[in-house]
C-alpha cells in the first residue's frame, strides 16, 4: 500500500516520505479500515518534529485522525461491520502506523460508526479535537448559569469547545486574534469574542461578567496564558488545560487563595468510562446534524503531505485533511 512515513524526526519536507510498504491485515480483536481521509492535527506535526516524542520505531506512519470503511474483520468482531462507514481515534498513540496511509488495522473499539449524513472529510476532524473539546467541557462543569473563556477560539478544538459548551447551556466568552477567527468563532455560537492582540482581555472579561470572572477557563496553551488567570477567573474557579507550548509559570498564589483547580488531561488516555461518554455524546451530536465540522482548505493529497503538516504550523482555521 501507499502510505507516508518518516525515520528520523524533523522538518516535514526534510524528513516526511510517501513510498510502498507492507498493507497491514485485522489481527484478533482488530479490523482494518481503507482510509479515505486523515486528519492532521498540531500533536502529530510536533511529533514529527521531535518537539514532544521523539521517534521510536525504524519507520513510522504520522496521523491519528482519520475516516474510511471497513474492509477487512478478524475473529471475534462480527462480520456485519464489513462495509461499515467508520472515523477512528488514537490510530497512531503508542503505535507505529497511522492514518496517512490506504489501510490501517486496529482494535475494534477505535473504529467508530460515522453516519451516513456526514462526510469523510468531517469524520476525520473528530478524534482528537472533538473528542478533546467535549472532555474539556464535562471538566469545566459547564451548563446552565455558567461562564466560560476559551482560549482561542479560532482553533478547531476550541470551535468543538464553544459546541459543546453551548448545547450544555453555558455562556462562552472567547480569545482571537483577527475577524476571520472572530467569524468562525460566532459561527460556533461563542457570545462575546476579546481580541487579545488590541483589547485586554481581563478588563472585557470583568466588563462581561460584571466583575465576577468566569467560572472556568479551558486552555490551549497554559504557557502562554497562565498570566491571564487571576484578571479573569472567580474564586473556587477551574482552569482546564489540554495543551501548551512548553513551561507554564502559574499564578500560584492566586490559585492557592482562590481555591482554584487547575485540571490537566491528555486527551489519548482517557478510560474506558470518559471514552465511552465522550463517543456517545459526539456521537449524539452528529446524528442530530448538530456539530460543524470545519475542514480547511484546500485539502491536501498523500503526495502532498509536507504541505499539509506545513499549514498546520501556520495556525490553519480548520481541521486540515489528506484524501488517500
Amino acid at each position: 500500500m501507499r502510505a507516508a512515513y518518516y525515520e528520523k524526526n524533523g522538518a516535514a519536507r526534510d524528513v516526511l516520505r510517501v513510498g510502498d510498504v507492507e498493507t497491514p491485515h485485522a489481527g484478533p480483536g482488530e479490523v482494518r479500515v481503507k482510509i479515505a481521509t486523515s486528519g492532521v492535527n498540531p500533536s502529530d506535526v510536533k511529533s514529527r518534529a521531535g518537539l514532544t516524542r521523539k521517534i521510536t520505531w525504524p519507520k513510522l506512519i504520522p496521523q491519528s485522525d482519520g475516516a474510511g470503511i471497513i474492509d477487512e474483520v478478524s475473529d471475534g468482531v462480527p462480520k456485519s461491520r464489513l462495509g461499515e462507514r467508520v472515523w477512528l481515534w488514537n490510530g497512531q498513540w503508542k503505535r507505529a502506523f497511522g492514518t496517512a496511509a490506504e489501510y490501517i488495522a486496529l482494535p475494534a473499539e477505535q473504529a467508530v460508526k460515522l453516519p451516513d449524513t456526514v462526510s469523510f472529510e468531517a469524520g476525520a476532524c473528530l478524534g482528537i479535537p472533538a473528542m478533546t473539546a467535549y472532555h474539556a467541557v464535562v471538566l469545566a462543569n459547564a451548563g446552565k448559569d455558567t461562564t466560560l473563556l476559551v482560549s482561542g477560539g479560532g482553533g478547531s478544538v476550541s470551535q468543538y469547545v464553544i459546541q459543546f459548551a453551548k448545547r450544555a447551556g453555558a455562556r462562552v466568552i472567547t480569545t482571537i486574534s483577527s475577524p476571520e477567527k472572530a467569524a468562525v468563532a460566532q459561527e460556533a455560537g461563542a457570545d462575546h469574542c476579546i481580541d487579545y492582540k488590541r483589547e485586554d482581555v481581563g478588563a472585557r472579561v470583568m466588563e462581561i461578567t460584571g466583575k465576577r470572572g468566569v467560572d472556568a477557563v479551558v486552555e490551549m496553551d497554559l504557557a502562554g496564558n497562565a498570566k491571564l488567570i487571576p484578571g479573569v477567573l472567580r474564586p473556587k474557579g477551574s482552569v482546564v488545560v489540554y495543551g501548551t507550548n512548553g513551561e507554564a509559570q502559574l499564578p500560584a498564589p492566586f490559585c492557592l487563595t482562590n481555591s482554584i483547580r487547575v485540571l490537566f488531561f491528555l486527551v489519548y488516555e482517557l478510560d474506558m468510562a470518559e471514552r465511552i461518554r465522550t463517543l456517545d455524546a459526539i456521537n449524539d451530536a452528529l446524528v442530530q446534524g448538530a456539530l460543524i465540522n470545519r475542514v480547511s482548505r484546500p485539502t491536501y493529497a498523500l503526495a502532498d503531505i509536507a504541505a499539509a503538516h506545513e499549514n498546520v504550523e501556520r495556525g490553519s482555521i480548520g481541521n486540515v485533511i489528506v484524501t488517500i
